[in-house]
């Protein structure tokens, strides 16, 4: 493997390593049901889809590779849908987004 692709793939899993631990800080710091769920978000766009395109890198063109790109797939296409389902989910039960960032139970 060459020197570039190497540093390159190195880059990519640590920028989705800090995106996961960015995240991940993010679900325990931030107050509100919304704002966790933007938090969860992030972590399953961004630091999952880095994360597997470096791995990806270093795994070169193999049998591995090819289950990385069904992983990035499936998270690709259930993240959004599964996020969305849970903040509508939380909206249909009576928790109303508050301008704080604090979920609140609506006065239906």
């Amino acid at each position: 493997m060459s020197l570039a692709l190497e540093a390159l793939s190195w880059i990519l899993i640590v920028s989705g390593s800090l995106f996961c631990v960015t995240g991940a800080l993010g679900l325990v710091r931030l107050r509100g049901f919304y704002t966790r769920t933007h938090a969860a978000s992030l972590v399953d766009s961004a630091g999952a889809g880095l994360l597997l395109a470096g791995l990806l890198l270093q795994a070169g063109w193999t049998l591995v590779a090819v289950k990385l790109v069904m992983i990035g797939l499936l998270i690709f296409f259930t993240s959004p849908a599964a996020t969305h389902a849970l903040a509508n989910a939380a909206l249909a039960r009576g928790l109303a987004p508050d301008a704080e960032g604090e979920g609140v139970p609506s006065k239906r």
